[in-house]
């Protein structure tokens, strides 16, 4: 075994005697990967015993105080009481028991639920419940932080930057990628608005400061997209003819099978923007696109724009085109709530 290593580490292994060692990697590779997943499926175990353990507790002190068998004073003795009996437990202080209770009233009216909450940890759960008050923003955060894999730092952000709003909203006013698009992956797969806080740009900025800010913050850009995305490049080159032109940002999306070009506008969205976009567009799926991948998508992100402007822009694009906007700020999360209630009451 020993002669083994020194084979990998003086380099590749040569004749049948090589071929029998890269076996042995393999399997060895093998093994590890056995090992990761078995360590992965026990953690997720151990996290939903975890949470059955919090809502069986919620939903026995909810019962004791709904049948006015204890008072809210029990609550405080029962923490103390587990801290004198098992010192080393941790985590069950009285506002961590109330926490369980809330946990288990908000959630058990909702049975379709019950797989999804011991899905994602407690540190989730808890960020969900208590910061979001509707059951539908509460399951569209649930499903989203299984499906992204979010730390609880970053979900924070997505609740702090109103994702589920946005999102209802920019569904509702479905964007014309989607009319002529027959591919249903699309839906959901972009946004029609995007918060862009983290640059810390000032108040006036151009369109390389953008750019140069986003390519800055990577990480946080692709938290905003979603994770399917992939960065290939800033100023991604195309020649056509004699002449070279510039994509501002180019992704590839995992899920959509296809290149998906960012060009940035510090301004008001206006028609003539849409030209150089779809010219992009073509060169890339007749120079760079490869045979298996889907069309190329164009996305304009600008400052601002006018939803009809827009509508009338797009209408006769045979390119798959997205006109999104982008804010700087964090949005005001109660107009946004606002806005949402009044586009439901019109489609009731």
């Amino acid at each position: 075994m020993l002669f083994v290593y020194s084979v990998f580490r003086d380099g590749w292994p040569q004749g049948r005697f090589g071929k029998i060692v890269l076996k042995m990697e393999k399997d060895f590779v093998d093994i590890i990967h056995l090992i990761k997943q078995s360590r992965a499926n026990a953690i997720k175990t151990v996290n939903a015993e975890l949470i059955n353990l919090y809502w069986n507790i919620g939903a026995y002190i909810a019962r004791k105080l709904e049948q006015s068998e204890w008072g809210n004073a029990v609550v405080f003795e029962l923490a103390q009481y587990i801290q004198q009996k098992e010192p080393e437990i941790k985590g069950f202080s009285d506002k961590n028991l109330w926490r369980m209770k809330q946990f288990y009233e908000t959630y058990k009216d909702f049975p379709k639920l019950s797989t999804a909450l011991r899905e994602i940890s407690w540190s989730h759960n808890l960020t969900i419940f208590s910061r979001c008050k509707t059951i539908e923003e509460q399951t569209f955060y649930i499903k989203l932080s299984k499906q992204e894999n979010y730390s609880c730092r970053e979900l924070d952000r997505q609740i702090s930057a109103s994702l589920f709003e946005r999102t209802m909203i920019g569904n509702a006013h479905s964007s014309p990628i989607l009319k002529n698009n027959t591919a249903k992956d699309l839906v959901g797969a972009f946004k029609d608005s995007y918060i862009f806080e983290f640059l810390n740009l000032p108040e006036f900025y151009s369109e390389s400061e953008l750019q140069r800010g986003l390519i800055k913050e990577m990480k946080a850009f692709i938290l905003e997209l979603g994770r399917d995305f992939l960065f290939i490049g800033e100023e991604y080159k195309l020649q056509v003819g004699n002449s070279d032109f510039y994509i501002d940002l180019l992704f590839y999306h995992r899920g959509l099978q296809c290149l998906v070009a960012f060009e940035l506008k510090t301004d008001k969205f206006r028609p003539d923007h849409l030209g150089q976009l779809n010219f992009y567009l073509e060169a890339l799926d007749r120079d760079v696109k490869k045979p298996n991948e889907n069309p190329s998508i164009g996305i304009l992100l600008c400052k601002d724009k006018d939803s009809e402007v827009v509508e009338y822009a797009l209408s006769r694009s045979l390119s798959p085109t997205m006109v999104a906007e982008y804010k700087t700020q964090l949005p005001d999360k109660q107009l946004l709530q606002q806005k949402l209630h009044e586009l439901f009451d019109s489609q009731s």
